[in-house]
C-alpha cells in the first residue's frame, strides 16, 4: 500500500495562497500520485474557516485519476493545526459513486459534515473521528447500503460539540442498520458511555462481531459490570477495547481476566470541582 499525506501549513496558506481549492491540482501534479493507493488529506490551510468541499468536488471531477485510491482519510490534523471540533468538513454525497474502488474511508471533524445517501458495494471500513456526531450523519449511516462493511468506528462525542442525540439515537442506529459482514463495532468517545454500553450489548451485531470498541469515553464500573455479565454470552467476541476509562482497579482486573484480548489502558480519575464530579470523553474540543 503506497501512501502519501498532503497538507498545507498556515504559512503556506498566508504567503502562497495554498488552500482547499488548489489542493487537488497540487495532488494531480505530483509525480508520485499515480503510484498511490492510499491518500491522506491533512490541513488545507485554514480548516477552521474553509471547508474541504473543493477537495471533495475535485476528487469527484477527476474520478478517473483517483481510481487507484483504496484508502482515503480526510482531515488528518492535530489540535495544533486545528481543534477537531473546528474542522470544517463537507458533503460526501457524490463520493460514493465516484470512488467504487474505495475500501476504507476515515473522516476527522464533523462541522458541516454530510454523508448523504450512502450506497457503496466495496467499502469495508468507515471511521468518523469527531467531538460530536450530528444526527443527520447518524441517520445517513443508519440507512446506508454497505453490504461489505466490516468495520464501523464512530466517535459519538458530546452535546457541546455536535452530538444532538441520546442513547436512543444510537439504539435506533444499531437496530436499523444493515451490515451483514460487520466484524468490528466501535461506539466510542462518549460522555454517556455506560448507557451506550448497555445499548451496544443488546444490539443484533453482538452475535457477529469479533471486536467491540467502547474506548475513549466515560466508562465506569456500571458499564464494566454489564460487560462482565453479557460478554460471556458472545463467544464470537475476541477483543474488547475500553482504553481511556474511569474503571476501578478491581473492575479492570475482572475485565482483564475475561478469556479474550482486553485493553484497559489509560485509566483516568474524575475531576471534582466545587463538589461536582466531572467525567470527560477523550476527544471533544
Amino acid at each position: 500500500m503506497e501512501t502519501k499525506k498532503y497538507a498545507y501549513s498556515y504559512d503556506e496558506y498566508e504567503t502562497q495562497n495554498k488552500r482547499a481549492d488548489v489542493m487537488v491540482q497540487d495532488i494531480l501534479a505530483d509525480t508520485e500520485f499515480p503510484g498511490l493507493t492510499e491518500l491522506i488529506i491533512g490541513d488545507w490551510g485554514n480548516a477552521w474557516e474553509d471547508d474541504c468541499q473543493p477537495i471533495l468536488d475535485g476528487i469527484v471531477a477527476n474520478a478517473d485519476r483517483f481510481s487507484k485510491i483504496q484508502k482515503l482519510f480526510i482531515g488528518d490534523m492535530d489540535y495544533e493545526e486545528c481543534e477537531v471540533s473546528w474542522i470544517m468538513q463537507g458533503n460526501f454525497s457524490e463520493l460514493w459513486a465516484a470512488m467504487p474502488q474505495l475500501r476504507e474511508l476515515t473522516i476527522k471533524g464533523s462541522m458541516e459534515l454530510e454523508l448523504g445517501e450512502i450506497c457503496h458495494e466495496g467499502l469495508e471500513s468507515l471511521t468518523i473521528i469527531c467531538g460530536g456526531l450530528p444526527g443527520n450523519v447518524i441517520k445517513s449511516i443508519q440507512h446506508a447500503k454497505l453490504p461489505n462493511l466490516q468495520k464501523l468506528l464512530l466517535y459519538i462525542g458530546v452535546e457541546d460539540y455536535g452530538f444532538d442525540g441520546n442513547a436512543d439515537t444510537v439504539r435506533e442506529l444499531l437496530e436499523q442498520a444493515d451490515f451483514p459482514k460487520l466484524a468490528y463495532l466501535g461506539i466510542a468517545d462518549s460522555d454517556i458511555q455506560d448507557e451506550l454500553t448497555g445499548v451496544v450489548l443488546e444490539c443484533k451485531f453482538m452475535e457477529q462481531i469479533h471486536t467491540l470498541d467502547l474506548s475513549c469515553g466515560t466508562l465506569t464500573d456500571q458499564g464494566g459490570a454489564l460487560l462482565l455479565e453479557k460478554l460471556p454470552g458472545y463467544p464470537n467476541v475476541k477483543k474488547l477495547d475500553v482504553h481511556h476509562h474511569y474503571l476501578t482497579e478491581e473492575m479492570m482486573d475482572k475485565l482483564s481476566k475475561l478469556p479474550i484480548e482486553v485493553d484497559v489502558s489509560d485509566k483516568y480519575k474524575p475531576d471534582v470541582y466545587h463538589g461536582t464530579v466531572y467525567l470527560n470523553a477523550m476527544l471533544t474540543e
